[in-house]
C-alpha cells in the first residue's frame, strides 16, 4: 500500500478544499441554524463535480477510486457535515444501480445523477433500523409492474431528491429473503413526502419520512432479481461505510484544528494554555486518533480499489473513524472550555454533527458485529 497520492488525487482534493473554503465553511453555521443548505450550493457542488463521484466513466461519470473519493468526503466534512452528508446520498444511493443494475438501468439513472438530481437511499422504516428483515414496505406483482406500499423514516435527501432507490419486500412473511430494491421517480403516483426531521446535528442535511401509497413501478425498474434486496443493500453499505469515516475524519480533523488554535490564541495565567502540558497532551491524543482513524479509512479504500475483500475493514473505518470524531469532538469543546459550549464557535456543531455518524450507514454496535463475526466465523 502506497501511502503517497497521485497528481490527479491531490488536485482533486485542492479543488475540494477551495469550494469547502469558498462555498461551505464561511455558511456552515448559517446552514446549521436554518436546518437546510444554501439555496445556490447544490449547483456550486455538481459544477464542481461532486454529486456523482463513484458513477463510472462508460456511464460519463468521473469512475473515481475510493481514496479519491474519501479525500474529497474528508474536506467536505470539514466544512460541514451536514453538507457532505447531502453529497454522500448520492453516492450511498447510487451503489445499487452499481452493484446490480442493468445497462439500461444504469443509463436511466446515472443521466439523472450526472445532471445535478440528488437521489436518496430508503431502507431504513419506523420498525426496520439494523433489522433489514423488518421491512414492511410491501411490492406486490400487478402484471408488468409491482405496486409498493409502506413508509420509510429518516431519508437523508427524502424531501429534495428526484430519484430513489427503495427496499420493499416482494415475499410475504419472507424477511430478508423476500427484500427486493426497485428505482423509483419522485413523481411516481402515489408518492410523497411526510414530515421533514429536526435534526441535533447533521442540520444542513434533509432527512424526511416517505410514503407509498399504490405506487406503481414497472418491473423494469427492479434492481436484481426478487429476493436480492438484502444482498444489494449489504454491498452497498460496505462500499460507503469507508466514506462515513472519511466524513468522520473531516469533522475531528476540523475540530482538533480548532483547538490547536485556540490553544495557542487563549491566555490564561499570563501564557497561552497551549504551554500547559495537560492541553499539550490532550491535543496529541486527538491528533494521534484522528490519524489512525484517517489510516484505517484509507486501508479500506484501498482495499476495495484493488479488488480485495474489504468488509471487515469497511467496518472498522466506519466504527473507528465515527468513534473517534465523536471523542475528539468532546475534547475539541473542552479545551476551548465555556467558548466551546455556545454557538458562536463552531466546536460545538462538530460535536452534535459527529454523533450521526456511529448511528447512520450500520450502528457502531452492528459494526462490532460484522468485525467480530468476520474474525469469529
Amino acid at each position: 500500500m502506497d501511502l503517497s497520492f497521485t497528481p490527479d488525487q491531490l488536485a482533486l482534493q485542492k479543488i475540494a478544499q477551495e469550494v469547502v473554503a469558498k462555498e461551505i465553511t464561511p455558511y456552515a453555521l448559517e446552514m446549521d441554524h436554518n436546518g437546510k443548505i444554501k439555496p445556490d450550493l447544490l449547483a456550486k457542488l455538481n459544477d464542481a463535480g461532486f454529486l456523482n463521484l463513484p458513477v463510472p466513466e462508460e456511464y460519463d461519470g468521473p469512475g473515481l477510486d475510493a481514496i479519491t473519493i474519501s479525500l474529497i468526503y474528508e474536506e467536505l466534512g470539514k466544512g460541514c457535515a451536514g453538507v457532505a452528508t447531502t453529497v454522500a446520498a448520492n453516492s450511498l444511493a447510487s451503489y445499487p444501480v452499481i452493484v446490480a443494475g442493468n445497462d439500461e438501468q444504469k443509463r436511466y439513472y446515472f443521466d439523472k445523477i450526472n445532471n445535478g438530481a440528488l437521489a436518496a437511499f430508503a431502507l431504513t422504516e419506523p420498525g426496520a433500523g439494523s433489522d433489514a428483515g423488518a421491512v414492511a414496505t410491501t411490492a406486490v406483482k400487478d402484471g408488468d409492474d409491482y405496486i409498493l406500499n409502506g413508509t420509510k423514516c429518516f431519508i437523508t435527501n427524502g424531501g429534495i431528491a428526484e430519484i430513489y432507490i427503495i427496499f420493499a419486500n416482494a415475499r410475504k412473511s419472507a424477511g430478508i429473503r423476500g427484500l427486493t430494491a426497485f428505482i423509483v421517480d419522485r413523481d411516481a403516483p402515489g408518492f410523497s413526502v411526510g414530515k421533514e426531521e429536526e435534526k441535533m446535528g447533521i442540520r444542513a442535511s434533509n432527512t424526511c419520512e416517505l410514503i407509498l401509497d399504490n405506487v406503481r413501478v414497472p418491473a423494469t425498474h427492479r434492481l436484481g432479481r426478487e429476493g436480492e434486496g438484502f444482498r444489494i443493500a449489504m454491498r452497498t453499505l460496505d462500499a460507503a461505510r469507508p466514506f462515513v469515516g472519511a466524513v468522520s475524519v473531516g469533522i475531528a480533523q476540523a475540530a482538533l484544528d480548532a483547538a490547536s488554535k485556540y490553544a495557542k490564541e487563549r491566555i490564561q495565567f499570563g501564557k497561552p494554555i497551549a504551554s500547559f502540558q495537560l492541553i499539550q497532551a490532550a491535543i496529541a491524543d486527538m491528533a494521534m486518533q484522528v490519524e489512525a482513524a484517517r489510516l484505517l479509512v484509507h486501508k479500506a479504500c484501498w482495499l476495495k480499489d484493488q479488488g480485495l475483500p474489504f468488509s471487515k475493514e469497511a467496518a472498522m473505518a466506519k466504527c473507528y473513524a465515527s468513534d473517534t470524531a465523536m471523542k475528539v469532538t468532546v475534547d475539541a469543546v473542552q479545551v476551548l472550555g465555556g467558548y466551546g459550549y455556545i454557538k458562536e464557535y463552531p466546536t460545538e456543531k462538530y460535536m452534535r454533527d459527529a454523533k450521526i455518524m456511529q448511528i447512520y450507514e450500520g450502528t457502531n454496535q452492528i459494526q462490532r458485529t460484522v468485525i467480530a463475526n468476520q474474525i469469529l466465523y
